[in-house]
């Protein structure tokens, strides 16, 4: 697994589609993931530590998690078929773990509310960097 970081937000109200950037925390290789409008907000949200007087969805999850005394370790974009990314969001209690199937925005919208990690398994790296070289 490849430890990645968000590098860039870029949210277009007029469009249905916005794109977050992943990059390598120790290297140069990034990509793009098309989200969204929502995702891309609650992302932009924690990215930026403004909160809401109510908890949104990604705010109700995050509480849920701790509400059972657990916590999200890491999330991982483990997969990638037919130009989608799928992803887990590994959570952590009494020392066990347990694998959660999620959108890879959903997933980043939780890792940046709690400074969580994002990996990327290296074939999905991979892949989306020889295709962008392909282009």
């Amino acid at each position: 697994m490849i430890h990645m970081v968000l590098s860039k937000i870029m949210i277009t109200e007029t469009s249905d589609h916005q794109i977050i950037v992943l990059k390598e925390k120790e290297g140069q290789r990034s990509f793009p993931i098309v989200i969204g409008l929502n995702e891309a907000w609650a992302i932009d949200r924690a990215v930026k530590g403004v909160t809401t007087p109510r908890p949104l969805t990604h705010d109700l999850i995050t509480n849920v998690i701790e509400g059972l005394n657990a916590g999200v370790l890491k999330v991982v974009i483990n997969d990638l078929r037919n130009n989608t990314f799928y992803a887990k969001i590994v959570l952590q209690k009494n020392g066990s773990t347990v694998e959660i199937d999620s959108r890879p925005s959903d997933a980043i919208a939780l890792a940046m509310q709690r400074n969580t990690p994002i990996f990327v398994a290296k074939k999905v790296l991979e892949d989306v960097c020889s295709s962008a070289d392909n282009l």
